[in-house]
């Protein structure tokens, strides 16, 4: 956890911080962790929607996106992959389609199978504001983790331990 001493002044002191609470340490944990990722959230939300126009949820479609090697991914893996009802995924890819950030189109063999993919446009625009999103990422999570525990963050997803430089 952040160090109390370089705690924000704008923010009441997180009450699990000194661990004399009802709850075992890996709840404590899970709640800050929850906590901080509302607050990267909330802020990211704002990010979001002044420099790319969609909303979050179109964001999160788009990184997903953006992570495919190559080609697209079908509806019902998307909604599946975000945890979202495919009817609302629906509306979302409609609008990032008619932002010319995605393309649909029909799977090969299977006449109900909807394939979504970036637009070149979608990845120029994903390139030239993916710095500030992630500094956008590091200053929130730093509000409420030091830089051993974000380096330990990034160390569970294997792939970004070593993408990613310590703070």
């Amino acid at each position: 956890m952040a160090d109390p001493e370089e705690h924000p002044t704008d923010q009441p002191e997180c009450p699990s911080l000194d661990g004399g609470g009802l709850l075992p340490a890996e709840l404590r944990a899970w709640m800050l962790l929850l906590a901080a990722t509302g607050a990267v959230e909330q802020r990211l939300r704002a990010v979001v929607k002044e420099r790319l126009d969609v909303s979050h949820d179109e964001f999160l479609v788009l990184c997903l996106l953006a992570e495919q090697p190559e080609g697209g991914l079908r509806m019902t893996r998307v909604a599946e992959l975000l945890g979202r009802p495919k009817t609302r995924l629906t509306y979302q890819i409609a609008c990032l389609q008619h932002a010319g950030l995605v393309t649909r189109r029909s799977v090969c063999g299977d006449r109900r199978g909807v394939e979504v993919a970036l637009t070149d446009k979608a990845r120029d625009l994903l390139k030239a504001t993916s710095a500030p999103l992630a500094a956008t990422v590091t200053e929130s999570l730093a509000r409420f983790m030091g830089p051993d525990q974000c380096a330990a963050m990034r160390g569970l997803v294997p792939d970004l331990a070593e993408d990613v430089p310590a703070e």
